[in-house]
This record gives structure tokens, sequence and C-alpha cells, in this order.
């Protein structure tokens, strides 16, 4: 009992901002007038209204953030650098819409074994490029990363089973989980998955195994002189990431309906990268918080439209240019990205509100 009330102190804000998502559907529905389940009609839901559009948002919101924790699991707590992360999550999205639409399962059957077969892939591939790549250190692993990801996006857009760079749509799934129809359903599906990701990796981190990774980052030599074997604790972090951007990348395409090479795109690797940096390298709620501001930006001010006297300033025109602006700010104003810098300073002061210990003055013997 006393374990469980120290636990709820320690995560009060956490359980929150999860009971807010829990009723955040509802509470959008409540102050726009708009049902989180749609608009009847006939036998079956039509996806409109503002409840319904927050809740595609939000979904988005927690595919990015379980990929930018995948990434930083593997970036900012085993210091491995990697410009291909993108190849799990669209790797991952292909396998689950090939498995929907190339195959004569039923549909239920295709979801489960496509979801398998993508994270079984996602895992070997993500080891084998480890493997063959690992004894590289730095920059030319991040490069040889990249080389490889953007080999699979180059053979996917040009390959004509899947209609090259096209893409092709996913015509059917489960009613219970069709975003198209019960978005509900599939709001809660993800927010299920991004809330184990996030313990997941919170668990890993404060386990022994953790540690090495830890200290990996920190200093690989030194932990092999230790007795560790570096490899296979960066090789685990790889295979744990990748399948988890896998995940990320499934959840995508079935929000979508749609698979296409550009699930593949390298954006998908400095997206995460830069979520992590913004957010807090090797921190647990950084990615998520990267994640969370670029997202709502994005959401909020692509479209916007600003009148300046005769000029209209259209800022899906420069959203590159304010995205690289805003990335330039933080990292000048929050070295350690906005959690890490919290944490820096948070010590700082605790240190300083510290009462300082009395001189000791040396006694001396009466004569």
């Amino acid at each position: 009992m006393q374990s469980l009330s120290k636990t709820l102190r320690e995560n009060w804000l956490l359980i929150l901002i999860f009971v807010f998502l829990l009723v955040f559907p509802y509470l959008i529905g409540a102050l726009t007038e708009s049902s989180p389940f749609g608009v009847p009609r006939g036998d079956r839901m039509i996806m409109r209204g503002e409840s319904v559009r927050w809740q595609a948002v939000l979904i988005e919101l927690f595919i990015l953030g379980i990929l930018a924790m995948s990434y930083n699991l593997m970036f900012g707590f085993t210091g491995v650098v990697s410009f291909g992360h993108a190849l799990f999550f669209g790797l991952g999205g292909y396998i689950l819409g090939l498995a929907l639409e190339y195959t004569q399962l039923d549909t239920l059957s295709a979801l489960l074994i496509g979801t398998l077969s993508g994270m079984a892939v996602c895992g070997l591939a993500s080891l084998l490029m480890g493997l063959v790549s690992l004894r590289l250190r730095g920059v030319y692993f991040a490069i040889f990363t990249l080389a490889v990801a953007e080999m699979a996006f180059i053979f996917f857009g040009r390959l004509q089973l899947t209609r090259a760079e096209d893409g092709f749509s996913i015509t059917e799934l489960p009613a219970w989980i069709d975003p198209a129809q019960s978005r509900l359903n599939y709001y809660y599906l993800a927010l299920i998955l991004f809330v184990f990701t996030f313990l997941f990796i919170r668990r890993v981190i404060s386990s022994p195994t953790g540690a090495v990774f830890k200290a990996v980052r920190e200093n690989e030599d030194r932990a092999q002189s230790l007795g560790y074997n570096t490899l296979n604790f960066k090789l685990l972090a790889i295979v744990i990431a990748g399948m988890m951007a896998a995940g990320a990348g499934m959840l995508q395409v079935l929000l979508n309906k749609k698979v296409g090479p550009e699930i593949l795109g390298v954006g998908y690797t400095v997206d995460p990268l830069l979520m992590t940096i913004i957010g807090g390298i090797g921190t647990f709620s950084g990615p998520v918080i990267g994640a969370t501001g670029l997202h709502l930006l994005d959401t909020i001010l692509r479209e916007a439209v600003f009148t300046i006297g005769p000029l209209q300033i259209h800022m899906a025109d420069i959203w590159g240019l304010i995205l690289g602006i805003i990335f330039i700010v933080v990292v000048i104003i929050f070295p350690q990205g906005v959690v890490g810098t919290y944490w820096r300073l948070r010590a700082r002061w605790q240190a300083r509100a510290k009462p300082k210990a009395p001189a000791v003055t040396k006694a001396t013997e009466p004569v």
C-alpha cells in the first residue's frame, strides 16, 4: 500500500495527463457540440465533426510519439546515431499492407499475421543492419543506415507490385478498428500502445540492461573494459527500436488506409531526431514533448494565413523556414532539450536552496 501511494505521488502528473487523454474526445465533443462517434448515416458512421478531427490529430501524435521514443532508446539512451530509422517505419507498414491486400486471408487473420510478420521482419532487418554496420562508428554508421533506407525507398518507389510511387489503398479492415468507421476505438488503441511504449522503455532503462545502455552511451571503451560486450547491447537497442518503429508505421498505415513509398522517406528519420533533440536526449518524456510541440504547431499553423497590410503570408509556403527557426531558438535556449534543461536547472536551484552546514571549528583542550 505504501509502495502504491509512493508511485502515485511520483507519477501524479503522468496519471493526470493519461486521464485527460482518456476523456479528450468527449471533452472536445462537449465543447464543440459534436459527437466523438461521428455522424450517423444509414447503418454506418461518417467521420465528421471537431471531435473526430481532433481524434485523428492525436492519433498522429501518438504515432509520432512512439516513433520518437523508439529513436530515443537507440540514440538518447545508447548513443547510436542512425539516419535510417524510417526503413523500419515504412517496412512495417508495407508488410501489413501486403498482408491485407495481397493475400487471400480473411481480414482479421491478415491483420494479425501482417502485424506479427512486420514486427518479426523489422526485428530481423534491424539485427542484420546492426551486425553489418556497427563495426563502423559515428558518422560512418549514420551514413550507412541512411544509404540502406534510401535503397528501400527507391526499391518500393519502383516496385510495380505495389503500384510504385502511387502506392495502394487498404480497402477493408475489421469495423471495430477501421478509423473510417470507428475512429474512437482506433484512438484508444493508439493511446494504449503509446502508453505501453512509454512504460516499456522506462522499465528497460531502469533495469540492469538499461544501465549498460547508458554506460555504452557515456563511454563505450570503459564499458568494454568492465567486461560487457557492447556490440550485443547496441544490437539489442537497435532491434527493440526497429520493432517499435515498425509498430508505429503500421498504425500510420491503418490510420490513412494507404501504403506508399512516402512512409519510407527520410522525414520519418529527421522528425524523430528533431523531436528527441528538442524534447531532451536521453529523457523519458522529452521525445513525447518534442513530438507534441512540433505536431501541434504543424497542425495549427501550417494552414494559417496572416494578413499584414496588403501582404498575405501563407504559413504553408514558409513552414520549413519556421521549423528551422524554432529548432535553432529551442537549441539555444534549451541546450539539453526542454526536459534536460529543466532537470539541470532544478538540480541547480535545489543545490542553492540547500542550507550549508556550519563551519566546524577545532576545539582546544583547556590548559
